[in-house]
């Protein structure tokens, strides 16, 4: 309240806050914007059409987009005609069909023809209009411009392409890698036997994995089979590195404790940073057993499984090779070794972990050495060959439960003919 000049109290007057000239053009145009132009100015397409397809009504958006005039199409021309020949077929086999049992189909993807015969991807909704009894009128379809949504769907397939294309360039890839770090084939050893296998437990990843069979001075034979920890290519560059450490110091000294000890040198004094590089080993010598059908095998392990035995009297059993220590770990690291004798129809059967530590049954236990134990006592006797393709059998019964690489190397003396 306030006083005027003769001292009575007046009241304020308030008016509303001015709208500059620009927000009253804009609350002008709102006021002014009428239904039709709205439908006929929308930013998406509208048509009517009668039960049978005939164009009654279509807004200047849609007419925009195809390049028609009102007169080229109302009256004239049926909902149908507007789509390429896949999408006429579709309309009549489920479009049609689909929108008489359910009176609204909604989100279908098409293509429209233009004016000049290009194409218009669109998404198409379309609803039955009813009367007061439940009676069909007509048709109403509301088209969407597909057009950005295409393209990006292009692009998404080309990228997928793509890197379908980069994912089998690494499996090959990969896969020439790990031929490169597995013996192309084992040498011939008479009086012996040898067999052998790689599972690759997935294409995607070089295993650490490794075996090999060659000859040393004087007649003997040395052979190992290991496992480096981890995949890939760093896993790659350890495993040859190992491989041919091995045969190298082979050479200069066969006995089986020193090869893998200058092993576990050469390793631990190249992987010693934050980085360390470190793996499993069983090395051996065969010698033949003088005039006797046989051979003298002299085994050394550093923290590999233990080898089996699968004897000619049926009976099996682990290789005691307790306590090597991993191969790299360590400056020292302690090598296990023991002496066997392979007679005639004894077996001596090297794997890796991949085997004992696959998941077997529905429940998704670790297979086991112990598993593996009585499958080697059910399997002895048996030859190379034949231990090897039971092992690959029993890895094909686990499936997709195995999820490392396996190695196995079997070394048979045969039985003399009956």
């Amino acid at each position: 309240m306030t006083r005027g000049p003769d001292g009575d109290e007046k009241s304020e007057s308030r008016t509303p806050p001015s709208r500059s000239a620009d927000d009253r053009a804009v609350f002008s145009a709102l006021l002014e914007d009428s239904a039709e132009d709205l439908y006929e100015h929308a930013p998406c397409g509208y048509l009517s059409t009668t039960l049978d397809g005939l164009i009654a009504k279509i807004n200047t958006t849609l007419l925009e987009w195809l390049g028609f005039t009102s007169a080229d199409l109302v009256g004239r021309r049926k909902f149908s005609d507007l789509l390429t020949v896949g999408g006429r077929l579709y309309h009549e086999t489920h479009f049609a069909p689909l929108l008489r049992m359910q009176g609204e189909v909604s989100g279908i993807a098409l293509e429209l023809r233009t004016a000049d015969g290009g194409r218009l991807p669109v998404l198409v909704t379309s609803v039955v209009r009813t009367g007061p009894g439940g009676e069909p009128l007509l048709i109403r379809t509301t088209v969407f411009d597909a057009r950005d949504r295409r393209a990006y769907e292009t692009e998404l397939l080309r990228a997928r392409q793509e890197s379908d294309r980069e994912r089998e360039r690494l499996k090959r890839l990969n896969a020439t890698l790990q031929r490169t770090l597995l013996p192309p084939t084992l040498v011939d050893v008479p009086g012996l036997d040898v067999a052998a296998h790689y599972h690759v437990a997935s294409t995607d990843e070089v295993g650490g994995d490794f075996y090999d069979l060659f000859p040393l001075s004087s007649g003997t034979w040395g052979f190992f089979l290991g496992d480096v920890c981890g995949k890939g290519a760093a896993a790659a560059a350890v495993t040859s590195l190992a491989r041919y450490t091995l045969r190298a110091a082979a050479v200069y000294d066969p006995d089986p404790a020193v090869v893998l000890t200058n092993l576990n040198t050469v390793l631990n004094h190249e992987y010693h940073g934050d980085d360390p590089r470190f793996c499993t080993v069983i090395f051996g010598v065969l010698t033949p057993d003088g005039d006797e059908s046989g051979f003298r095998v002299s085994l050394a392990s550093g923290g590999h499984p233990p080898a089996l035995l699968l004897g000619a009297d049926g009976h099996a059993d682990h290789l005691p090779t307790p306590g090597g220590q991993l191969i790299g770990v360590l400056s020292d690291a302690h090598i296990s070794t023991t002496t066997v004798r392979l007679g005639p129809g004894d077996t001596l059967l090297l794997y890796t972990d991949g085997l004992t530590e696959a998941h077997s049954g529905s429940a998704g236990r670790r297979y086991g050495d112990e598993a593996l134990l009585e499958f080697a006592r059910d399997l002895a006797p048996t030859t190379a060959r034949g231990a090897v393709k039971a092992i690959r059998d029993l890895l094909d019964t686990f499936g997709t439960g195995v999820d490392d690489d396996t190695a196995v190397l079997a070394l048979n003396v045969p039985r003399p003919p009956s």
